[in-house]
């Protein structure tokens, strides 16, 4: 992803917990395309990802939080992620459909979330959402990919504790 066309290099971060990465946020380019055909360049984010045993202690959200602030600031008008809505909205997304944003197919997906950074601008038309290619995962690839890794169990740890981390820019 990091070497692809579309990467936001401004916005990728890592967290740190005791000299160990525990989470990251990559970002990438993404766009709006209203009725007349106009494009307005916005962002996705994702992967997003936390350490299992670091999840559900604020990380995920600092990042979130961490990298909105720089949208603000670069002048991104707008964030569209596919995600569980019980994830993101209390980070201030919304249904995409709330701002009249649409996929490239005119439905609107349960999971296609919203967040107009610069208020105002969107809800006046409509749009239709296109996400970077990069995010396009050919399933075979991915299975091939896979099996590289011996299988892991999924498990979850509800835990509350509250703890510091360093949320710092992954440049390599």
């Amino acid at each position: 992803m990091r070497s692809h066309q579309d990467f936001i290099k401004e916005m990728d971060f890592i967290a740190e917990y005791n000299g160990r990465i525990v989470g990251n946020i990559m970002y990438a380019k993404s766009w709006l395309i209203n009725e007349n055909g106009n494009e307005l360049e916005i962002a996705s984010f994702g992967p997003l990802c936390v350490l299992p045993q670091y999840q559900r202690k604020g990380i995920g959200s600092a990042l979130i939080q961490h990298t909105l602030k720089i949208a603000l600031k670069k002048n991104i008008k707008a964030v569209v992620i596919l995600g569980d809505p019980h994830n993101y909205c209390k980070h201030g997304f919304k249904s995409a459909r709330d701002l009249n944003i649409s996929d490239m197919n005119g439905e609107y997906p349960y999971g296609m979330l919203a967040l107009e950074l610069k208020k105002g601008g969107l809800k006046k038309q409509r749009w239709k959402y296109k996400y970077s290619d990069v995010y396009t995962v050919d399933e075979k690839d991915a299975e091939t990919y896979d099996k590289k890794f011996r299988h892991k169990e999924k498990r979850y740890n509800y835990s509350q504790e509250i703890f510091s981390i360093a949320i710092r820019s992954y440049v390599r």
